[in-house]
């Protein structure tokens, strides 16, 4: 980032609260250089917005000034602004990307990835983590089953209680399953929300969790971030504070308890700037051998895929004009045919309704179900659940589903 070109942090979650009734964001940063408990005004995000990296100071003041109804806003205006920000953490610069790598490289020398999020979305102590889950377990419906092996399933990365419905499908099914034959590695697709270079980001390291550790299967990763070249991102950074993984990681140790097995944490990135086209050509033409690496992982007795994905993000939270309630029947059918594209094992028609509708309903899980797509072996598939979680204050929503895939 220059000044002249000031570019925001892409990777920081806004969230909206009332402060002393008026609206504020609170920010998240998962890195914690921006304190937890800073807030900002409301009106400031789509000013940092503006701030893309592409845009002159002049630029976005005038588009500034333009929202305003004329109210003028100088360059010199946006200049002290973005300085602020840059002190507050909020700007992608020299300083922010200095803390950064210094984050990343105490990351790297870490024996285990630690959880984030227990005490926060789950019970940090084993023994309520253990009954909180077999209560989300138990509220599965007795129809939630597959009719044989489980190869694959589908699950939502949401928060543990938002999306507990599909949380209990999902993961009641597959330990229904997994009785008769427990697996040995399991596959953990997540969505790398902070991915910076390339679609696909790895670890070996063991992934901490209230119930014991995950270990993860090293050679396996290894032998993918060989295969994977350029698509993978060379920095292990993107899973430190990564939930898409931690949740899945969470429920497979409570499954399968003592059972030795290993995971395959992979985070798939959004192809949004690193694909030619959305397009399944593309993404093969980007990831191929990776894809091909993944696929020969997969088909191996004893592998297991958990994809953690949730589907559409709506309504004004996501850059939408329309609150989500109007933009909500499309995004559900949306979602519907993506999942019947993957039922049919037809990767180019999952590709094909993606395109359809330009990805304007924000599928975050999209390329990890198009990873899914092209490493299922011939699978019938079972939907689970679909539902969508409504944010009221923000006319926002998300939706996510849980289903089941067994081999033909």
């Amino acid at each position: 980032m220059t000044y002249d070109t000031p570019r925001a942090r892409h990777d920081l979650e806004f969230i909206p609260f009332d402060h002393e009734g008026q609206p504020t964001i609170l920010v998240r940063d998962r890195l914690e250089i921006v304190p937890w408990g800073t807030g900002i005004p409301q009106g400031l995000l789509p000013v940092m917005a503006l701030m893309d990296g592409r845009r002159s100071l002049a630029e976005v003041a005038a588009a500034v000034t333009e929202a305003q109804g004329g109210r003028e806003v100088t360059a010199d205006d946006v200049a002290g602004l973005v300085k602020q920000l840059d002190a507050a953490g909020l700007m992608d610069s020299p300083r922010y990307r200095e803390r950064k790598a210094a984050i990343a490289a105490a990351f790297e020398a870490a024996p285990r990835r630690e959880t984030v999020f227990a005490g926060q979305a789950y019970p940090d102590a084993g023994d309520e983590l253990a009954a909180y889950l077999d209560a989300v377990l138990a509220e599965a419906p007795e129809a939630c089953t597959a009719p044989g092996p489980i190869k694959a399933v589908i699950a939502p990365h949401i928060d543990p209680e938002a999306g507990r419905a599909a949380y209990a499908a999902a993961y009641a099914a597959l330990g229904a399953a997994i009785k008769a034959a427990a697996p040995k590695r399991v596959i953990v697709l997540g969505v790398g929300h902070q991915i910076i270079d390339g679609l696909f980001c790895l670890t070996d390291k063991a992934f901490a969790t209230p119930l014991g550790d995950v270990g993860a299967d090293a050679e396996a990763v290894a032998r993918l971030r060989a295969a994977g070249g350029r698509s993978v991102d060379a920095s292990t950074l993107p899973h430190k504070a990564e939930h898409s993984v931690e949740f899945q990681a969470v429920f497979l140790r409570h499954l399968l308890g003592d059972a030795p097995f290993a995971m395959v944490p992979v985070l798939c990135g959004s192809p949004a700037g690193v694909m030619d086209a959305p397009t399944r050509q593309a993404f093969r033409d980007c990831a191929g051998p990776f894809l091909d690496a993944l696929a020969e992982l997969a088909s191996q007795p004893d592998t297991l895929i958990v994809a953690g994905v949730d589907f559409c993000h709506i309504g004004g939270k996501f850059g939408h004009a329309e609150p989500a309630e109007a933009l909500e029947a499309a995004a559900l059918a949306h979602d519907r045919a993506l999942l019947a594209a993957l039922g049919a094992g037809d990767a180019d028609a999952f590709w094909a309704e993606s395109a359809r509708v330009g990805d304007a309903y924000n599928v975050c899980g999209l390329s990890a179900l198009a990873t899914l797509a092209e490493i299922l072996p011939p699978s019938s598939m079972t939907l689970l659940s679909h539902d969508i979680m409504r944010e009221t204050p923000t006319l926002s929503a998300v939706s996510f589903a849980a289903a089941a895939f067994c081999p033909k």
